[in-house]
Formats: C-alpha cells, sequence, structure tokens
C-alpha cells in the first residue's frame, strides 16, 4: 500500500510503497477514507520522543472496515469507523471504572516486539506504526478497542476530526473541566483543537469565551465556532488584556500551544478557584514555574494536565457524530482544505506556519 514515511527526525515525509499485514485476533483493518493533519503528528516528525524509524505517523483517522480478525464481534465489514490514538486494553481499574484514557496496559492493543510479524514492513524491515493507528497511508490494521462506529451520513473527512482534535478540544471542555452554563473560558491558540474548545465550551452553555491567538486574522473563525471576545496576542500583555475583560480572571483556561510562557499565563488568567488545563504538547524536557504559595494555595488554582480531553472514544465519538449531524457542532469549518498524500509536507508547512485550522488526506 501507498504510506508516507518518517525516514528522519527532520519533519518531512517521503511517500512510498509498504506492505501491511492481515488483521489477527482483535485487529480490524480499515481502508483509510480521510486522515486529519494533526500539529502532534508533526512534534513526532521533528522531535525525538523515541519512536523507532523508518515509522508511519497519522492518527485523525475516518475509513470504512475491509476485513477483521478471528475475535473482532463489534464491527463488520463496510462499517465506517473513526478511529483514534487512545489505547486502551479494556481490564484494567481505569478501563473499568469508564477512564480508557488512564490505561495502565496500553500495549496490550499492539502486537509483540519479538516473535510476531509486524503489521507494518518496508524494503529493510519493521516500519512504526505510531499510535498504533499510522494513518497516512491507504490502509490502517488497528485494535478494535482503539475504533468507534459512526452513521455512514457523516462525511468522511469530517468524520476524521472526531479521532483528535474534536475529542482532545470539546473533551476538554466537557469532561476535564465540566463547564457549566455561565461559566466563564479562555482558550490560548486558536488552531484546530482550540477551536474545538471553543466548541465544547459553547456547548456547555459557557457565559464568556475568549479566544487568544497570535494571529489576528484568527478572531473572525474563532467568532464562527461560539468565542464572545478575543485577543490579539501579538499585541501587549495578554494577561492584563484578559483580566480587563473579566476582572478577577475567568472559570477555565485552556492552553493549546504547549511552551512555557502560554502555559504560565494560563495560571495567571485563571480566577481564584478556576483552573488551568493543559492540553498542548511540550518538548519531552518541557518544564514551567508555579509558585505554589500564591498560584495553588492561596489562589487555588486547579492546574491539570490533559490527554485526549478525558475521553472514551466508545460514547464521545458517536456522540459528537450525532451531534454535527444535528446541526450543533461545527465540524465544517475545522477543514481548510482536503489534499492527496503527496501534498502532505507542503500541508504540514502551511499548518506550521499557523495560517489554516487542519488539512486533511482524502486522496490516496
Amino acid at each position: 500500500m501507498k504510506a508516507a514515511i518518517l525516514n528522519n527526525l527532520d519533519g518531512t515525509f517521503q511517500v512510498g510503497e509498504i506492505e501491511i499485514d492481515e488483521p489477527r485476533d482483535h485487529e480490524v483493518l480499515v481502508e483509510v477514507k480521510a486522515s486529519g493533519l494533526c500539529h502532534s503528528d508533526l512534534h513526532f516528525a521533528e522531535t525525538d520522543f523515541g519512536v523507532p524509524l523508518p515509522a508511519v505517523l497519522g492518527h485523525e483517522l475516518a475509513g470504512m472496515v475491509i476485513a477483521v480478525g478471528s475475535e473482532v464481534r463489534e464491527f463488520a465489514i463496510g462499517d465506517h469507523v473513526v478511529g483514534s490514538l487512545i489505547q486502551f486494553c479494556g481490564h484494567c481499574r481505569a478501563c473499568n471504572s469508564g477512564k480508557t484514557y488512564q490505561c495502565t496496559h496500553p500495549e496490550e492493543t499492539l502486537r509483540a516486539d519479538e516473535g510476531e510479524k509486524p503489521r507494518l514492513q518496508g524494503e529493510s524491515g519493521a516500519v512504526t506504526q505510531v499510535f498504533g493507528t499510522g494513518a497516512f497511508a491507504e490502509k490502517a490494521l488497528v485494535h478494535e478497542n482503539q475504533l468507534a462506529k459512526v452513521p455512514k451520513e457523516l462525511p468522511f473527512a469530517q468524520a476524521s476530526l472526531l479521532g483528535c482534535g474534536t475529542i482532545t478540544g470539546a473533551g476538554a471542555a466537557i469532561n476535564t473541566a465540566s463547564v457549566r452554563p455561565g461559566d466563564t473560558v479562555a482558550v490560548i491558540g486558536i488552531g484546530g483543537v482550540g477551536l474545538n474548545v471553543i466548541s465544547g465550551a459553547k456547548l456547555a452553555g459557557a457565559g464568556r469565551i475568549v479566544a487568544i491567538d497570535m494571529q489576528p486574522k484568527k478572531e473572525e473563525l474563532a467568532r464562527k465556532f461560539g468565542a464572545t471576545d478575543f485577543i490579539d496576542a501579538s499585541f501587549g500583555n495578554s494577561v492584563e488584556a484578559l483580566r480587563t475583560l473579566i476582572p478577577g480572571g475567568v472559570d477555565h483556561v485552556f492552553e493549546v500551544v504547549g511552551i512555557k510562557a502560554t502555559s504560565e499565563q494560563a495560571i495567571q488568567m485563571a480566577r481564584k478557584g478556576g483552573g488551568a488545563y493543559l492540553i498542548g504538547v511540550h518538548a519531552p524536557t518541557s518544564t514551567i514555574d508555579v509558585n505554589v504559595t500564591v498560584d495553588l494555595l492561596t489562589n487555588q488554582v486547579d492546574l491539570r494536565g490533559v490527554y485526549m480531553g478525558s475521553s472514551n472514544i466508545k460514547h464521545d465519538i458517536p456522540m459528537y457524530a450525532e451531534l454535527y449531524l444535528q446541526g450543533k457542532l461545527n465540524l465544517d469549518d475545522l477543514i481548510s482544505r482536503e489534499i492527496g498524500i503527496e501534498e502532505i509536507n507542503e500541508a504540514y508547512a502551511e499548518l506550521k506556519g499557523g495560517a489554516i485550522a487542519r488539512s486533511v488526506i482524502t486522496s490516496f
């Protein structure tokens, strides 16, 4: 099959042919119809997170089931599915409590490193299937626990965004922060995930939603998703600007950039007793400064790291799919353009520049 392969940590992909195995046991073979270009994949393509190369990235996956393993009972050939990088065993304490995003044995969704044929192979041997999805390819061989069935009326391009951008962003507001009607919200970083945070906050009934970004032209798009206010972070002090808009700070601040400065700003923007939620992917060695006495003890700010919007994909992905079909969740405006797999490097260059929300591969 054709795939976009990462051979070096230089942020570029080479499109070529690799082999994909047949599904075994709980595995499902999916014909990929759409694969979103998430910024997290770019982080992994440029930074050493310990992933063996060569590798196939991509985790915003939507497609159609074309084969199933012998133990698969949840899916059948012809089903439309969305894949996610949330890997869960289904039997540990976290999984049994519904917190599949905190699974302690996610490796059980993968094949063993030794003794088993790899799912993906190239001319020189095994190719790493990153996140257990490897969606930058014509097909994906995925454990059934990483897939959710969606209605066939849902377009594949929009469906693909549910697997990461939507569950991460909207889930952070709805699941992690438990935003309630009338709450005040600030979102730092108005890319694909940040726009989904706005959507989630709007769905939850937030009274004020302040979008904050370095690019003033993001204001129109942010307001389209439900933002009530916009702060141009390229001009002046964003913390002061936020506290001028909403004296005392906001109930919930979501940082979706993944850098030290904006993470620390998130803490300063939260009201006393409010929450600062760090969603953006930092470098592996990244740290931030927190004044324990002032920020945590006196101001009682709840500082939380957010993984995948605290989502249970079997429940949340079908829910968001239905909300889209009902006209209550905006997915259409998240898609900047649809591309062929050969355009992946050009599209990532545009995403890196911050000018677009999401490109989606729909042609292989």
